[in-house]
């Protein structure tokens, strides 16, 4: 079987998300690229039920290369993200708090110093049906220089070079997703940092952990 152990993880990172409420049922969708490859989670399939069969391969035109099911509605976005950038992994989730802001914001306020983890402030993609090119084009543009964007009264979507990465930063946007819905609650002034200090908190946590100091 083509790419096992790439359909192997969009089945796991699909359970994950279930797991963790992130997802509602069959909702949101998982890929990874492969040269010239995707890998990308089946259209209505329950995600416990789900097996790396199931996980369709296709080609960067769309083109069916070793599917036996329907490919995810949104193959369209994760397409457009794939052309449009050097991500190798796309992970699109309808978690509540990131949800929930995507109606009502442009771009996700810098309330927390984690917005850094997404390369600076977080936009929202206008609103477009799931599943057309509009989307995914819109998608595309909110993702440049990012790894993060909300999604119009849709949901969000993250993306970047490895899924197991891509996958810890989902805690990550959901929690600043929902400082800035609970500071926006209080009806008060929300404070946020400004673009010289995002640029600088991310410059500290791209070195942030224990880092190997070349000796034994």
């Amino acid at each position: 079987m083509r790419l096992e152990q790439q359909r192997r993880e969009v089945v796991e990172a699909c359970r994950s998300l279930s797991r963790s409420g992130l997802v509602v049922g069959t909702a949101g969708n998982v890929s990874i690229r492969v040269d010239d490859l995707v890998a990308i989670s089946p259209s209505g399939v329950d995600y416990e039920a789900m097996s790396p069969r199931d996980v369709g391969i296709h080609d960067l035109d769309g083109n069916v290369v070793d599917a036996v099911l329907a490919p995810s509605s949104e193959l369209a976005l994760h397409l457009a993200v794939y052309g449009s950038s050097d991500h190798t992994a796309v992970v699109h989730t309808h978690a509540p708090a990131s949800t929930a802001l995507s109606t009502i914001v442009d771009e996700v306020p810098a309330s927390h110093y984690y917005s850094a983890l997404f390369g600076g402030v977080i936009r929202v993609a206008p609103y477009a049906t799931f599943g057309t090119r509009q989307l995914a084009d819109n998608v595309a543009t909110a993702l440049r220089d990012r790894s993060a964007a909300l999604m119009g009264n849709h949901g969000a979507v993250l993306a970047g070079a490895a899924l197991p990465k891509v996958m810890n930063l989902v805690p990550y946007l959901e929690y600043v997703c929902d400082v800035a819905l609970r500071a926006m609650a209080t009806g008060a002034r929300v404070r946020v940092l400004d673009d010289a200090e995002i640029a600088e908190v991310g410059r500290l946590l791209a070195g942030y952990g224990q880092q190997p100091t070349g000796q034994d």
